[in-house]
């Protein structure tokens, strides 16, 4: 998408959001529509470009016809490789491994010697946020049990995730009991991409975060206080989490909140945080982010792969 089209769309949001600022009465059907259209921008500003990806086997990690994978394996690795899992967003409701992973990671990853996985999950309001991370957990468990046939090294594993999929791979990475239901632990993970993420600290965000996303949240989340907690990576954050975290962000102003938050509460766990802070602004910035990372002109792509080596290399 050409920075023109960046622009239309951008242009074309925020006329049809002035168009139904209608006073009073109408309130709620306002925000509704207004929602409506954040959702079908971001679909697509998000959605994929040039010819579908080819390469990859797909795997099947459950039933459910969303319970599946895309893997590509490394190029060139006589040795088994390690490999990195994408997690799509979508606000939890949304969005696929055939139209949300971005064009670049299946291409970067395995010519940087990788093997890359992009996963399928069952989506809201079918299931809950809770069923999510435990597929996120399952996917990786279906991986790890034919680690010798796809070549890959069990031992290196890192979980990445944009937006609602940075929530998911953050929570996995958090609270040991989605890894523990697919018989796995955090000893499998050897690190945690969230990628854009806004809702590490789930009340807070339903509080503080932009009015136009509650209903998403309340769709995910619920209103229970209790539950909201229990899916926030920033609460869950004591030891023991993942061992090493790389936390992405362009500067939407509640997703750098968070995720500093998040960043804190990771240390004080005993985790091992860097942070990515980069340029971008609102949700143009948010889908930038994650449709051009893998592009090796691309800042947020050095700063990964930096990353990825270093770890690896332990």
């Amino acid at each position: 998408m050409n920075e023109r089209n960046w622009v239309g769309y951008a242009g074309v949001f925020a006329f049809a959001v002035a168009s139904v600022a209608v006073p009073g009465p109408f309130a709620d059907a306002r925000e509704t529509m207004r929602e409506r259209i954040r959702e079908r921008l971001a679909e697509r500003m998000g959605a994929e470009e040039g010819p579908k990806l080819t390469g990859s086997e797909t795997i099947a990690y459950g039933e459910d016809a969303l319970q599946s994978l895309d893997l590509w394996r490394a190029k060139d690795v006589k040795a088994a490789a390690p490999l990195v899992v994408f997690v799509h967003g979508g606000g939890w409701k949304r969005g696929s491994k055939e139209n949300a992973t971005g064009r670049f990671k299946a291409m970067h990853y395995p010519a940087a010697g990788y093997a890359f996985a992009s996963i399928d999950y069952r989506l809201v309001p079918a299931v809950t946020v809770e069923q999510q991370a435990a597929d996120v957990a399952s996917a990786v468990r279906a991986i790890i049990d034919r680690a010798y046939a796809l070549g890959i090294d069990r031992r290196r594993i890192v979980l990445m995730g944009h937006s609602a999929g940075a929530h998911l791979v953050a929570l996995v990475g958090t609270d040991e009991r989605y890894l523990k239901g697919a018989g796995l632990s955090f000893a499998d993970i050897a690190g945690v991409i969230p990628i854009d993420g806004a809702a590490y600290d789930v009340p807070a965000q339903t509080k503080d975060g932009p009015s136009i996303m509650q209903a998403t949240y309340t769709q995910a989340f619920g209103t229970d206080i209790a539950r909201q907690k229990a899916l926030s990576p920033t609460l869950q954050a004591v030891a023991p989490n993942a061992p090493q975290f790389l936390l992405l962000y362009v500067q939407r102003p509640d997703g750098v909140r968070q995720a500093k938050v998040l960043g804190a509460a990771l240390e004080a766990g005993g985790s091992h945080v860097e942070h990515g802070s980069f340029p971008g602004d609102g949700l143009q910035g948010h889908a930038e982010i994650n449709r051009r990372l893998g592009d090796p002109s691309y800042a947020p792509t050095v700063a990964v792969d930096a990353w990825l080596k270093k770890l690896f290399a332990r």
